[in-house]
This record gives structure tokens, C-alpha cells and sequence, in this order.
């Protein structure tokens, strides 16, 4: 059946030859199926994939957006079961019940519903996040289960969270106080992070009230404000589950949470810091789904798309990723990998810290407190015969210098540099103390990006931009004959926002002989950016104006993240 689903998506050209092979590479690696994975690299809309699953196994296909069940219809399945398999029922019929899944192949599933309900099951095929709506929307939201009504209790009842109760609960059990209000609000606000989609939860205390916050596409949102005196209770669930000392608060805390929540696991990064109104916490959501993208998923274009993968195919060089923080530097460098990961090639990495397991990879975590730094895993590094290293960070000029060195024995190096664009890190690295020779001998590429939200799907719409964005933009007469602008209106899919999901804008500067010869001179950065787009390279700001023209983005997350460059 899958050959079926294959050929249906060429052939009603839901897809290409090319996505469809790459979806089916990263399927096998992954364990994961290619339905799946065809929505999560976001080839095509996942109502438009269910569809062509649903003709391939002769089903039939439901449309789960906003419909609502009868009470006695739902109540025939277990909400344990509909969440645990990803399920809902949709309609009774005489002696048997109409089900939507997300995965028609799993056998197991429909043998163990037909025996727990004793009936005839009937299977339609749905998306998973309709899927996973609608059981929040008939299940656990009807009865009060969200985060906000959780906040409305606490707030209508008057329960004092003392220092000495906080302690008792820290130190019982577990599973003792699992059904306590203050841990089902704790995994609540997780949960509903992670359904949001959300990179980090901050929980910060003030005076009159904690707050909550989301950063969803890069932006902060403002969730819930719980009453102040819940923090101790809060901060202590938090600090169990990352297994810190509870009692410690007046220094910073790192550690990490393993959960479950929707059918994935998901590892947090949890720092704890005091301020002056109490522990500030930040839970950083790692989702291993977010480095599995092949590099054609990174929004490169098809220029810098083919340059970019014939340089990590080379034998030795350094490749540096640059950008601020969060800039998606470390998915890069991952996609890259993830290509380069075979048998037959040994590849082990310095980071501070591994934020995701790699399989196949030799992952080392730098820990200065014992002096494992970068330097010296570098040098140990080199004895262990790789064939591709990855150094975190190039923070110092030993970094550097061990990174330039192991270029030049015959190894490929990729790392990042925080720098405003790609020939900025060519006088960064001199700078840093770095000889200009050995910069111009051994960097082969720098690839500096950011990131902009996309437009939403569902509710993106054709848009007019004002004339001043145009002219300040640069757009000619010429690039308005096949532009297409949208901007989404704001919808529920994407929180109103208008926005869904972030895609990179890239500058791709390949080194040549000129470019080699003004950064053995030395030269400032104006001289070499003016080289590398006379060499053909396409500015940031240039890359991302040509996704606005071809209704991926707006001109509004162009400006905020890039800025133009006077030629």
C-alpha cells in the first residue's frame, strides 16, 4: 500500500520525484512514516497528504475542523485510549463506530479497539493535529481540564502555598502527589506549550503575580498570570521533575526534563535563576523533530541550495554558520550532518551543551568546571581519525586556531561565529588573533542567516504592500510582473497571529582567489562584501525580499530581521 500512496502523490502532483525520495530517506532514518514526515518538512498541507493516504487504503477521509460529536458517541471511547493511539470517534452506526485515526497501517490498534468495545470499528483517516484538537475539544476541555480553568480555581479559592507545605510536597513521592492541583498545572502549561508549538516557557515571578510566557516563531507571548503565592509549589514541581535541589535558591540551577506529550518525547532545558522577586525559571523545549530537516527544508535558494551541498562534500575546510542567537545556527549545522551521516563516515562534535542525541554521531558535551573545553576536545578529537568535526562555538583564538589546524590535516570543520553577516567573519576571526594566512588558507564558505515567520496556510490571503515598503525594499518594475504577496489575516490554525512556522533567509559567500587575497591583506569587511557580491553572492536582505515576492513572508519580518545594504 505505501507504493500506492507513493505513486498518488506524483502522480496528482502533491509532490516531486525529488521531495518524494528525500521524505522516504529521512522516514527510513527516522523510524517514522513517510505520511508523517512529507507534513512535518512541510512539502505539502497535511489535509492534502491524508487524502492521498485515504484513496491509497480505500477510506474514507474527515474533515474533524470544528465539527462536534454527540456526548454518547464520544463517551463509547475511553479518553485513555483516544489519546494514547491518537483516535476519536466520529459516528455511531447500528452495531458499529466510525473511527478517525492518523495511521491506517497500524492493525494493532484496530484488533485492540475491536475487542475493547466489542463492536464493528470503522476507520476514516483524519490529520493528526485535527485529531488531537478534537479530543481536547470533547474530552479533557469539557471537563475543565486547560491551564486557564486550573488558574480560575486557584484564583476562587484562597489556599495559602507555605514555605513548610511546598517542602512536605517536594519531598513525598512522586507518584504520591501526582492528582495535586499544582502538578496538574505544572504539566498542563508543558503540555499546552508544546501544542502551541512553542521554543521556551518562561516563568517569571514579580511583586502581585507570576507570568507566564511562550516564545512561539521567535515571538514572546503572554499566556497566564497565576497568583504569586502559588511560585514555591511551582518552582518545586519544576525543580523535582528536573531532579535539582529544591532547597537551593540563591543560586543558578541547570537541568533537564524527559516527557511525553502528544505521542512524543520531548527533552527541556531547564535553567533556574534568582532575581529580586524570586527564582526565575526557563524550560527550553527541545523537539527532535526540528533536526531531522533535510537541507532543502532550510529555505535556501536554488542557487545557494546546490553550492552549499557541494561544500560539505569536500574533503577538509572549515564551513562557518553565522547569525545571533537563535538565529537557527545549530538546525543548519544538523541538516548538514544528517546528510553527511553514513557508515562510512566518522563524525563527532564539541558542544556546550548536546541539546539533541544525534544517532550515529559521536557527541561530546564541553565541561569547563574539569577543563574539557573546546580546545582540548579538539586535540583529542584529531586522534580519534574523524572524517567531519563540528566545534560548537569558535569563542577564543585557541578554538580558532585548533579548529584552522584540523582543516589543514585533512579534516571537514563546521562551526559558528556570532557575526552580522557572512564577510564579517573573515575579520572577526583575524581579530580574534587568528594569523590572516591561515584564516585565508583553510575557511572554504560562510553561510550567514536568520529566520522570518511564514505566512499561515490556512488563512494567507493575496496582500497589496504600501509603496514606501516597496521602494524601500528595492523591488523594480520588473520583479512586481511575478510577484505574488499574501499575508495571513489571523486564524485559529495559527493563534491569530498570521504567522506559522519560520523559515531562514540566507547569504552563501564561497571563498575565491580575490576573496582569499583581502583576507590574507587583512581588509575591512565593506571591501570584502563588495568582492563576494561581485562574485555573484546574494545578500541577506536581497534573499529574503524575493520570499516576500513569492508570498512565503512579509515585508514587515524581512525588516525586522535583516537590514538593506547599500552596494
Amino acid at each position: 500500500m505505501p507504493d500506492a500512496f507513493s505513486t498518488i502523490l506524483v502522480s496528482e502532483g502533491i509532490l516531486s520525484a525529488e521531495q518524494l525520495a528525500e521524505a522516504l530517506r529521512i522516514a527510513e532514518s527516522s523510524g517514522k512514516k513517510v505520511h508523517e514526515e512529507v507534513v512535518r518538512l512541510g512539502y505539502a498541507p497535511g489535509d492534502k497528504v491524508m487524502k492521498a493516504l485515504a484513496k491509497a487504503y480505500r477510506l474514507k477521509f474527515i474533515d474533524l475542523a470544528g465539527i462536534e460529536v454527540p456526548q454518547e458517541v464520544v463517551a463509547l471511547l475511553p479518553e485513555s485510549v483516544a489519546r494514547e493511539n491518537t483516535i476519536f470517534p466520529v459516528a455511531e452506526s447500528g452495531a458499529s463506530l466510525r473511527v478517525a485515526t492518523c495511521d491506517p497501517s497500524d492493525l494493532d490498534t484496530q484488533e485492540k479497539l475491536r475487542f475493547i468495545l466489542n463492536r464493528d470499528v470503522e476507520l476514516a483517516l483524519a490529520p493528526r493535529e485535527q485529531i488531537v484538537e478534537a479530543i481536547n475539544r470533547h474530552y479533557g476541555m469539557s471537563d475543565g481540564e486547560s491551564a486557564d480553568s486550573m488558574l480560575q480555581e486557584f484564583t476562587d479559592t484562597a489556599i495559602d502555598f507555605t514555605e513548610t507545605a511546598v517542602e512536605q510536597a517536594a519531598n513525598a513521592k512522586e507518584e504520591d502527589n501526582s492528582d495535586a492541583p499544582v502538578v496538574k498545572l505544572v504539566n498542563l502549561i508543558i503540555t499546552e506549550a508544546v501544542q502551541l508549538r512553542a521554543s521556551d516557557i518562561h516563568i517569571e515571578p514579580f511583586e502581585d503575580r507570576i507570568r507566564i510566557r511562550y516564545r512561539i516563531d521567535g515571538r514572546l507571548v503572554e499566556r497566564d498570570n497565576p497568583p504569586r503565592r502559588l511560585l514555591g509549589a511551582m518552582l518545586s514541581r519544576i525543580k523535582i521533575l528536573s531532579k535539582l535541589d529544591i532547597a537551593e535558591r540563591r543560586r543558578s540551577q541547570d537541568g533537564r526534563i524527559k516527557l511525553t506529550a502528544d505521542g512524543k518525547d520531548y527533552d527541556l532545558r531547564v535553567s533556574v535563576m534568582p532575581t529580586n522577586h524570586g527564582q526565575t525559571v526557563v524550560m527550553r523545549i527541545l523537539d527532535k523533530d526540528n533536526i531531522r530537516v533535510g537541507i532543502r527544508q532550510l529555505g535556501l535558494s536554488e542557487a545557494d541550495f546546490r553550492q552549499f551541498k557541494n561544500l560539505i562534500r569536500r574533503p577538509n575546510g572549515i564551513i562557518l554558520v553565522t547569525g545571533p542567537t537563535g538565529s537557527g545556527k545549530t538546525t543548519t549545522l544538523y541538516a548538514s550532518l544528517n546528510e553527511l551521516n553514513r557508515p562510512d563516515t566518522k563524525i563527532i562534535t564539541a558542544e556546550d551543551p548536546v541539546e539533541y542525541y544525534l544517532a550515529g554521531i559521536n557527541q561530546v558535551e564541553i565541561k569547563h568546571q574539569i577543563g574539557l573545553d573546546f580546545a582540548r576536545v579538539i586535540k583529542s578529537m584529531l586522534r580519534q581519525a574523524p572524517n567531519v568535526i563540528l566545534v560548537g562555538e569558535m569563542r577564543d583564538t585557541e578554538t580558532a586556531q585548533m579548529g584552522i589546524q584540523a582543516s589543514l590535516t585533512g579534516h571537514l570543520v563546521f562551526s559558528t561565529l556570532h557575526t552580522n553577516d557572512a564577510p564579517g567573519a573573515i575579520t572577526r576571526m583575524i581579530d580574534m588573533g587568528v594569523p590572516a594566512y591561515l584564516v585565508a588558507s583553510s575557511v572554504i564558505a560562510v553561510l550567514a542567516q536568520r529566520l522570518v515567520r511564514v505566512n499561515c496556510p490556512k488563512c494567507k490571503q493575496p496582500f497589496q504592500p504600501l509603496d514606501t515598503q516597496l521602494e524601500l525594499a528595492g523591488v523594480t518594475p520588473e520583479m512586481l510582473k511575478g510577484a505574488t504577496f499574501m499575508k495571513g489575516r489571523g486564524c485559529a490554525h495559527c493563534q491569530k497571529s498570521g504567522y506559522k512556522g519560520r523559515l531562514g533567509i540566507f547569504e552563501l559567500m564561497v571563498m575565491n582567489s580575490k576573496i582569499r587575497e583581502l583576507a590574507f591583506q587583512g581588509a575591512p569587511t565593506t571591501k570584502i562584501r563588495q568582492a563576494a557580491v561581485s562574485q555573484g553572492m546574494s545578500v541577506m536582505f536581497h534573499d529574503g525580499v524575493q520570499k516576500v515576492l513569492r508570498g512565503i513572508t512579509t515585508f514587515d519580518e524581512v525588516f525586522r530581521v535583516a537590514k538593506k545594504v547599500e552596494d
